[in-house]
């Protein structure tokens, strides 16, 4: 069937309305921003680091592979408390006092409950700021991000070292 320069018009601009519909819809989806960004990173390696501080037994908590390295349990405060380093800036308060290994939480509940809040106070403090908190505070965000996966990756090798498989190793249900 021959198409005549008419129908071949209507089918251009047909296509084209098409084309602009489609490129106006992906374009109204914005990009994350920063704090998006920050937010996704905070909250996967914060989910990870919660899930191992639930799942480890508390008979375990002090085990550590030699007398030079922190024991589980501490790592988990070191963690915890190292949060503050990016969270205080964030929220206008000072790092002076702060310290990245706090002694008064000693058992499995305290830490635990001391992990999920400092997390929690992430997230707070990275949608108080939002895209120019974020910005503002980038260097700190990304180092203690980075730091907390770096300390995922000990929990780990503690994991290993008892043979135990770690909750983000397991099969998904």
């Amino acid at each position: 069937m021959k198409k005549t320069a008419v129908q071949v018009a209507i089918l251009g601009l047909l296509g084209l309305v098409v084309g602009c519909a489609a490129w106006a819809q992906s374009a109204a989806r914005k990009a994350p921003g920063p704090e998006q960004i920050l937010q996704r990173n905070w909250d996967g390696i914060g989910s990870k680091v919660i899930a191992m501080a639930k799942d480890w037994p508390e008979d375990k908590y002090n085990y550590q592979p030699n007398d030079q390295v922190r024991t589980f349990g501490q790592i988990l405060v070191h963690i915890a408390a190292s949060n503050y380093y990016a969270i205080n800036p964030a929220m206008g308060k000072s790092t002076k006092d702060l310290q990245d290994d706090p002694k008064q939480y000693q058992t499995k509940a305290q830490i635990v409950a001391f992990v999920e809040k400092s997390f929690a106070d992430g997230d707070a403090a990275l949608k108080a700021g939002g895209d120019s908190g974020a910005l503002a505070h980038l260097g700190n965000w990304v180092g203690i991000i980075e730091h907390s996966g770096e300390h995922f990756g000990n929990l780990v090798t503690y994991y290993r070292n008892n043979g135990v498989v770690p909750p983000e190793s397991r099969p998904k249900k």
